[in-house]
């Protein structure tokens, strides 16, 4: 069994690290005997209570960064007072476009009614929530969607339990448990899906029930005893991926969305019992906080893999704060403070807010991720956004999200982002999920190798099954890391590929090596927004002013080629995005490429 294999199949997680094997110990989590036994009996008890609010209302009087932070919602609030009606509109089989607008609306609006007093905000949250109560259902066949819904219920019930009247409570009862916590039971009946997933599902769904069941545990408790325990023996199952260091298999956008997940139903067992039963306690979880700032290149764009938006940008999570805090690590917040400079604060922001440390944050130039989809980074500077940044990947092709891009990688330099991945296509498209082989997932360009910044062997892309692992990693004057893909190209006896920084941090080489079992033609291709001249094995590229050149150092006597990656509808188009390209007849034997980026 490989060791990806076993980490996706039990709680026993092992960790690669160059030249050598170790095993880290997750928590054993025991569910609770009584799991209400100490249950703050009053409201609100989840994220913020009365005590909570009180201390950050003292605080933003002499604290202007958490003053500003409280202007900014509240203005938010007072633009959702004339906001249309929720209407029940999916968009394919997805309700959750409007899960996640109610959740907005019922954080601001309740915290703008909580802060202030005005009851017009908390009349536009009831509006809200009396509307998405009298749905038909939350959409029960994408559980995402009754998960965020019964999230913002559920808050709006208990943030606002003061000032509702008791006809509007019933209703909310009534309606949370059976659009949201009744069909979350089944779903724990089943066992099959989300329940015993290691990805972002896993977190979406257990949170939202967890916050759900937890805001009416006193007039309904048998919920809360039923979904609690089975939460606890389904949360390890996800965050065991966290470990060793903090990486995230479905890479840094859906990051946000799991560990921002996992803040909040953590942080409502904290506020509500007095306890996450040990949950917060898994490898990787207090350093987590780091990956999407070292995932994040020199253009602020995201190192983007395993269906990121396309060009996603690093924007805010206010998880970092429940991070920083709950770990002590006031880095983790100082990095927050930093993002919201550009950024507006959440609600979140609020609510779990922790004054910056007035210290400069620390951060490594070089960085390896050892998770399941390890991940290694490598830089010139922090400070400059003319620096060079390069992101690279290992990891297996079935993480949820994947695409077949083992050994991918982006590169930054001069303001730009050169070496680029494509993103997400629609997740409309028919079978667009569909990942064993044969799925029809693995016929749409973006999700193939084709699109990526890797190798092609005999016009194939990389194994659907593949895993591909850091083979050496090195920090330093020269920096590099090797990333052994052997498994990914079926006819050859070793592939690997290295990525290293050279010339004071000036220029990058990228090396892939083949040893070929017989005769094959292999395609180096890299997708790049520039405008590409070529002149042999010499490409100069030019983007937003600038310019690179991208050398062909070896095989002597081969040229690049420039190929289009424009795709026809209903396919997302590539509008103007080019693939550089060397294709090569090798023999059996060794065969190498070797690229140099310079400027």
């Amino acid at each position: 069994m490989s060791i990806t294999t076993l980490c996706r199949n039990s709680l026993v997680f092992l960790l690669v690290a160059p030249g050598a094997l170790s095993a880290a110990s997750p928590p054993e989590i025991k569910p609770p005997a009584e799991p209400l036994a100490t249950l703050r009996p009053e409201h609100p008890r989840l994220m913020l209570p009365a005590s909570a609010l009180q201390a950050l209302k003292a605080r933003a009087a002499e604290d202007k960064t958490l003053a500003r932070y409280v202007q900014q919602v509240l203005a938010q609030a007072e633009k959702l007072l004339a906001a249309p009606a929720l209407t029940y509109d999916k968009q394919g089989p997805r309700l959750l476009h409007v899960s996640r607008e109610c959740l907005r609306r019922t954080y601001a609006l309740a915290l703008a009614y909580r802060w202030t007093g005005e009851t017009r905000f908390a009349e536009a949250a009831r509006g809200n929530l009396v509307t998405v109560c009298n749905f038909k259902d939350w959409n029960d066949s994408h559980f995402l969607d009754v998960a965020e819904m019964s999230h913002a219920v559920a808050i709006g019930y208990d943030w606002l339990n003061d000032w509702l009247d008791a006809g509007t409570k019933e209703l909310l009862v009534a309606k949370l448990i059976e659009y949201g916590l009744q069909e979350g039971i089944e779903e724990y009946e089943a066992w099959t899906g989300w329940p015993d997933s290691e990805h972002n599902w896993n977190q979406v769904c257990n949170s939202g029930l967890i916050i759900g069941a937890l805001a009416i545990a006193e007039t309904r408790p048998d919920y809360a005893e039923r979904i609690l325990p089975l939460a606890c023996k389904s949360l390890p199952h996800a965050l065991v991926t966290y470990a060793p260091d903090g990486a995230w298999p479905e890479g840094p956008s859906y990051w946000e969305y799991a560990t921002n997940y996992t803040a909040h139903g953590l942080g409502a067992l904290n506020t509500a019992l007095g306890t996450d039963f040990g949950l917060s306690k898994f490898p990787g979880m207090a350093e987590t906080g780091l990956f999407p700032v070292y995932a994040t290149g020199a253009t602020g764009l995201f190192l983007n893999f395993a269906d990121s938006g396309e060009r996603n940008k690093r924007d805010t999570a206010a998880c970092m704060f429940w991070l920083a805090k709950t770990y002590n690590n006031s880095t983790i917040s100082d990095l927050e403070h930093a993002a919201l400079e550009q950024h507006e604060a959440t609600p979140q922001h609020v609510m779990w807010y922790l004054p910056p440390s007035g210290k400069e944050p620390a951060l490594d130039l070089d960085r390896l991720f050892r998770g399941p989809v390890p991940v290694a980074v490598f830089r010139s500077a922090w400070d400059d956004p003319n620096a060079l940044f390069v992101g690279v990947k290992g990891g297996y092709n079935q993480v949820n999200h994947g695409h077949l891009d083992l050994g991918n990688f982006e590169l930054d330099a001069l303001g730009v982002r050169w070496a680029r991945d494509l993103g997400s296509d629609d997740y409309n498209l028919p079978g667009y999920f569909a990942k064993m082989p044969g799925g029809k997932r693995w016929q749409y360009y973006r999700m193939r190798s084709a699109s990526h910044n890797v190798p092609l062997m005999n016009g194939h892309d990389q194994r659907v099954l593949a895993e591909a692992t850091v083979a050496d990693f090195k920090r330093g004057k020269s920096p590099s890391v090797t990333i052994d893909l052997s498994g990914a190209y079926p006819g050859a006896k070793k592939v690997t590929r290295r990525i290293s920084l050279v010339d004071k941090r000036t220029a990058v080489l990228c090396q892939d090596i083949f040893r070929l079992e017989q005769p094959a033609e292999i395609v180096w291709g890299m997708t790049t927004d520039a405008e590409i001249a070529l002149n042999g094995q010499e490409a100069v590229l030019t983007q937003d002013g600038k310019r690179m050149t991208v050398t062909l150092v070896r095989p002597k006597g081969s040229e690049w080629s420039v190929e289009s990656a424009e795709q026809p509808a209903p396919e997302k188009p590539n509008t103007g995005v080019s693939r550089l390209t060397a294709r090569i007849n090798a023999a059996a034997g060794q065969q190498s490429f070797l690229v140099r980026f310079s400027w």
